[in-house]
């Protein structure tokens, strides 16, 4: 998919929204931080309330990832890239891992990553030009139309599920693979994944895959972890296994972003 093409379908996803009402809102209002109790300044509330709103649409868009499932393949990140034209250099999506144990028992756990789609997300608050809203399902969408790359979503997302894409100079994150989802389809991670650890569907339909997983997880006393619950972001994505608790401190941060560089060999088990 070329960058004009996801241009297109992105803005195609966001163009029905509240996103659309903020072209006629000035760019760049005073910030404040009253309401980021973390100390990061978002816009007024008044400027993102309506953007944080999900669509009338009865659906409710999440994810489940069994880690327990997943042996580290990278297919899920390489149908991403595929699918979504990503730079070298750069991701949507990414599976970190962790070496842990002593030889010779020794494991290597993974922890496939990207945006949570937060029901009270930090991006939309954050986002000088009002860029960034909820789309089908609850889905937090950039519209290219308005983000100019100000790199304010990237420095308050939790979670570092935000690039810079380095030739548009502009915003480029998870869309749940919106242009897929519009005729019938699965995120493109989702239904590359071998081993069938990565769930997405309607939370509100009880008959969905992903609701289907949730439900077999909680029948067998499985710990549903959602990541960095201190944010208070009410994140879309719920993790079992024990690589949440052994990755999470390698998942980037506020200001961060997925690199190239999780894969080095300095992140092998430390001797």
């Amino acid at each position: 998919m070329s960058d004009q093409n996801r241009r297109d379908f992105i803005r195609r996803a966001s163009s029905g929204l509240a996103a659309g009402a903020s072209l006629g809102v000035a760019h760049h209002l005073p910030k404040e931080s009253d309401n980021d109790p973390g100390g990061k300044e978002f816009q007024p509330a008044e400027y993102w309330r309506e953007r944080m709103a999900d669509p009338d649409d009865g659906k409710k868009y999440g994810w489940f990832i069994d880690t327990r499932r997943c042996f580290g393949c990278h297919g899920c990140e390489v149908a991403c890239k595929a699918e979504n034209d990503v730079p070298l250099g750069n991701y949507i999506r990414q599976t970190i891992y962790k070496d842990v144990g002593e030889y010779p028992k020794v494991a290597r756990m993974f922890l496939p990553m990207s945006c949570q789609h937060c029901e009270d997300a930090p991006c939309i608050k954050a986002c000088p030009t009002g860029a960034i809203s909820k789309g089908v399902g609850g889905s937090v969408l950039i519209d290219y139309q308005v983000c100019d790359g100000s790199g304010e979503c990237v420095n308050a997302c939790p979670y570092g599920a935000i690039y810079i894409d380095p030739v548009a100079d502009q915003a480029v994150k998870c869309h749940n693979c919106y242009h897929r989802l519009e005729h019938g389809m699965e995120p493109a991670c989702a239904n590359t994944c071998p081993s069938d650890a990565i769930y997405f569907g309607d939370l509100n339909d009880p008959d969905s895959k992903v609701s289907q997983a949730l439900s077999q997880a909680e029948a067998e006393s499985l710990p549903l972890v959602q990541l960095r619950g201190e944010k208070n972001t009410k994140p879309r994505m719920w993790f079992t296994g024990d690589a949440p608790v052994e990755i999470e401190e390698r998942v980037p941060r506020e200001g961060e972003s997925l690199q190239p560089s999780a894969y080095s060999v300095f992140n092998w088990k430390e001797t």
